[in-house]
């Protein structure tokens, strides 16, 4: 029998961690888990249907493998209604649980430009059997996401334009400050529910304007002062 030294430490090789780029630089942000707050702009509310009064907020996963840089976005399978969401992402550099929101910013590496994809129709069709949404959020590449601007180079945004474009056409358009739980209370809240870890990241909701998109189409999402992701739709 081979000294234990010997023996490899993994049965099998382990997959390569899930990363985003740093703006300006050659290093990278491990990514651990992706969170994601649900209505959390009010006019998206409402355009699902749904009251824009401030409800308690609510929370689902992606898994950190569906995170991707582009520019090529591959269409995913068993869908014929894929939708763009714009949001404003959010990268722990500690975790902890029961963080008070006084102090959630303090954990907080920096932030990005994040697109969560969603497969409507799949995600209908959950809501309407009772059943969880993963198929519709948490799939290959659903997690699109620009490079990562350091909270040291950029601060911490409260408000600023966030948009995204179809084509060089405007579909979605709002400002941070229309986030009706805010950066320091999603922090805070979800500690509650989970120990948060360094590489966790959020993605804070959308504004109004999600729509469906097409193989061919190009997209650019943008923050002010955060930054912009483009990709196209393969």
């Amino acid at each position: 029998m081979a000294d234990s030294q010997d023996e490899p430490l993994w049965v099998i090789t382990p997959p390569p961690g899930a990363r985003l780029p740093v703006q300006g630089s050659d290093r990278f942000f491990p990514v651990n888990r992706i969170f994601c707050i649900g209505r959390n702009y009010a006019a998206h509310a409402v355009e699902m249907g749904h009251d824009p009064d401030r409800e308690a907020p609510f929370f689902f996963l992606k898994a950190a493998g569906s995170i991707s840089p582009g520019p090529r976005f591959p269409w995913p399978t068993e869908t014929a209604d894929l939708h763009h969401e714009v949001e404003l992402v959010v990268a722990l550099s500690k975790g902890g649980s029961g963080i008070a929101a006084r102090d959630a910013l303090d954990h907080v590496w920096g932030y990005g430009v994040g697109i969560d994809m969603t497969r409507r129709d799949l995600q209908a069709e959950a809501k309407k059997l009772g059943r969880p949404w993963d198929v519709a959020k948490s799939f290959d590449h659903s997690a699109p996401c620009g490079p990562l601007l350091p909270v040291t180079a950029g601060g911490h945004p409260v408000a600023g334009a966030i948009t995204l474009d179809v084509n060089g056409q405007r579909r979605q358009e709002g400002d941070l400050n229309q986030m009706i739980w805010k950066t320091p209370e999603i922090i805070a809240t979800l500690s509650r529910y989970f120990t948060l870890e360094a590489g966790d990241i959020i993605m804070t909701g959308t504004p109004a304007g999600v729509g469906p998109l097409q193989r061919g189409d190009d997209v650019t999402a943008r923050i002010e002062g955060i930054g912009a992701l483009s990709l196209s739709v393969v």
